[in-house]
């Protein structure tokens, strides 16, 4: 309680001390003590003297004389005419040129996207199997035929190349069909000892390469006992067809195999040749497939 109270006091002597504070600021805004002013009064000579005013008297008199005053009024200049930049002085802005290369990018991937599906879609030229072979000249790939005792393997093409007789030859004009032919009358149309024919390695029964027999001068497959002449006709076995064969063409004496053109073989029963085995088989003696 006595906290409380001292507290109180305290305050109420601040304010008194704060209140004196304030009249003595005034007073002596006048410059003169109360003493002097006192004996001012009583002075004849001084009471005509007009007063000092007090400095709030001073700072409202100051405040009054800056509201009456008017604000100076200012001219705007008079408005300039737009002029707009000249494209060439100006240049290429930021925004520009990020455009222009996001678009020029853009544009290089789709040109290098089109020129990928184009090269995929262009024909290419192909060589090997699936394309046209060029073998050779006919009286070469007869020697070559005869030194390999009667059977020329070709594995560029896949195919056996083997040696058509002349006197077969009007059999054949009544069997086969225009892109086997060239081939096989080569030797009587152009003069040679023999025609040729290009038969594909693959047995028409299943598949399996087929292997060629020196003691029967046949095809012999050894996958499922499939037989053929020398030329490719069925002689025995599963098989349901001879064996199949490219188309070729003879110019100026070279022949050239179409490996993309496959002829499927003649029916069975077909014996152009009228070739015989020749000596014993080789079914169960070859691996190869």
């Amino acid at each position: 309680m006595a906290i409380a109270i001292a507290i109180i006091i305290l305050v109420l002597l601040s304010t008194v001390l704060l209140v004196g504070a304030s009249k003595r600021r005034d007073r002596a805004a006048t410059g003169l003590s109360k003493e002097a002013r006192q004996r001012d009064k009583s002075n004849p000579v001084l009471t005509d003297i007009p007063t000092q005013p007090s400095g709030r008297e001073v700072e409202a008199a100051a405040v009054a004389a800056r509201n009456e005053v008017p604000a100076p009024v200012v001219e705007s200049a008079p408005e300039e005419v737009f002029v707009p930049p000249d494209p060439q002085t100006l240049g290429v802005t930021r925004r520009q040129f990020f455009n222009r290369s996001l678009v020029g990018m853009m544009g290089f991937g789709l040109s290098g996207f089109g020129g990928a599906c184009i090269a995929f879609l262009w024909p290419q030229g192909v060589s090997g199997f699936g394309a046209k072979i060029k073998v050779g000249n006919i009286v070469e790939i007869l020697a070559e035929i005869d030194s390999n005792n009667g059977f020329l393997y070709k594995p560029e093409g896949r195919m056996w190349i083997t040696a058509y007789p002349n006197n077969a030859v009007e059999k054949a004009r009544n069997t086969y069909s225009p892109a086997e032919l060239p081939g096989m009358t080569a030797g009587v149309d152009q003069g040679f000892e023999a025609g040729v024919v290009a038969l594909y390695q693959k047995c028409p029964h299943l598949g399996c390469r087929v292997p060629n027999c020196v003691s029967s001068q046949w095809f012999e497959c050894p996958c499922h006992g499939s037989q053929y002449n020398q030329v490719g006709e069925k002689r025995g076995g599963p098989a349901p067809r001879g064996m199949d064969r490219f188309g070729v063409s003879v110019d100026n004496g070279v022949l050239t195999v179409n490996t993309g053109m496959i002829v499927q073989g003649p029916p069975i029963g077909v014996n152009t040749t009228g070739q015989e085995a020749e000596g014993p088989n080789c079914i169960g003696q070859a691996s190869d497939h």
